[in-house]
């Protein structure tokens, strides 16, 4: 009775799965049997009748590839977990130019809207994916999409041969029944090795969507230099050298009232001592958000137990062994720990964090958990994308699991060799 119960579970979930899988991968052959019906229907000798037909088989496919792939691909991923890169080619971003023009990374066009048309065809028909998308119409059309047809029309044909009092036809009615309970648990499986073997980013298709991944991701580390060499000759010319200057002043005064007033000018040497000293403090300052030299000089996790010392929260940082990397490495992870732990006690209300550094021959893994208030969303152009942007250049992702009323945890993962 288990393995009956079983089985009939299998059926009834593969019936409709089956079905769902013949109505996509046979949408394509239906409008190429519907262009046939209809040339047949104005007369198969008359070439001219064919004409209408076999735009609408081309049209037809070229349409309906892209939604038929994409649907193939939204049902094994759901029901095999297979999930397939889809591919396609993505659009550069549009810019205005400072003549007025707008350029889409093709030509330049007047306005956005025909700057943004104008590239959505130009990447949609240049796209080498859509070639693989009609193979893989065409090899559904002939493999996955007949057998996942197999049980509906074996249940057809049942509900008709039972239907009619002839013997015959009962029989091939009940075989049919036989058919589609027997046929349902498998036939709607067979769609996941197709799509896995012609579904899947071509070596060229994959080469090109990491080319503009690497792309992208030097724009972005350019974008980030340039603005952090503003940040820094902006604290420069606001902060040391307005005080040098200041302290420049002071001295040359003091210089001309050593004679005249020694009080005063002994008063300005002390307030030029003040301001040299607060110089160097904020010189130092600079320095260690460009550096910190304690990461340089006792590595990671002692430079972010020291970080943690300055911050308005009670951090544990633990260690699985020893953990080295790169400098830029250790950088990017420093300064993206500092902002986790700065946002917790900032936005979060957090009392408590958790810092935690593991390292083996695959990569460096870093893992930030704090008791705040949850939540945690990231939004393009806030902090956590900029974290993501500024690890994506070392291929490294971030992972946040932050739901409302905390606790929020964050995961970094940065490959790299042990140094």
């Amino acid at each position: 009775m288990g393995k009956l119960g079983g089985w009939a579970t299998e059926a009834a979930t593969g019936f409709p799965r089956a079905c769902a899988v013949a109505a996509v991968t046979l949408l394509v052959p239906a409008v190429w049997a519907g262009a046939v019906v209809l040339g047949w229907s104005w007369g198969p000798a008359n070439p001219w009748s064919w004409l209408l037909p076999l735009v609408l088989v081309c049209a037809g496919t070229l349409g309906l590839s892209r939604p038929v792939c994409r649907a193939v691909r939204a049902l094994v991923a759901r029901w095999g977990g297979a999930v397939l890169p889809a591919g396609y080619r993505q659009a550069p971003p549009v810019t205005r130019m400072s003549t007025g023009f707008w350029w889409n990374g093709f030509t330049y066009e007047r306005t956005r809207r025909d700057a943004l048309m104008d590239q959505h065809w130009r990447v949609r028909w240049r796209d080498p994916a859509n070639l693989r998308d009609l193979r893989f119409v065409a090899v559904a059309a002939f493999t996955a999409g007949p057998v996942a047809a197999l049980p509906p029309a074996a249940l057809a044909a049942a509900v008709l041969g039972l239907a009619r009092p002839q013997a015959p036809a009962r029989l091939l009615g009940a075989l049919g029944a036989l058919l589609a309970v027997g046929g349902a648990p498998y036939a709607w499986r067979v769609v996941t090795p197709v799509a896995e073997r012609f579904l899947r980013p071509s070596r060229a298709m994959a080469l090109a969507e990491r080319v503009a991944e690497l792309t992208a991701q030097r724009a972005d580390a350019t974008v980030a230099q340039a603005a952090e060499i503003r940040r820094i000759e902006r604290d420069l010319h606001d902060g040391a050298q307005a005080r040098l200057v200041a302290l420049g002043l002071s001295l040359a005064t003091a210089q001309l009232l050593v004679e005249r007033d020694p009080e005063r000018a002994r008063a300005l040497m002390r307030e030029a001592q003040d301001g040299a000293k607060a110089s160097l403090a904020e010189l130092r300052d600079l320095v260690q958000g460009i550096s910190p030299p304690v990461l340089t000089e006792r590595g990671l996790v002692d430079a972010v137990r020291a970080l943690a010392l300055d911050l308005r929260l009670e951090v544990t940082v633990d260690a699985t062994g020893p953990v080295r990397a790169d400098a830029p490495i250790e950088s990017a992870v420093y300064f993206g720990v500092a902002e986790l732990l700065t946002n917790a006690v900032k936005h979060g209300g957090a009392t408590r964090a958790g810092v935690t550094f593991r390292q083996d021959e695959h990569g460096l893994v870093v893992e930030v958990e704090e008791d705040g208030s949850g939540g945690v969303r990231e939004r393009p152009g806030g902090g956590l994308a900029g974290l993501r942007r500024r690890l994506d250049a070392f291929d490294g992702s971030l992972d946040l699991t932050s739901p409302p009323g905390g606790p929020t945890h964050v995961r970094m993962t940065v490959p790299c060799e042990l140094s």
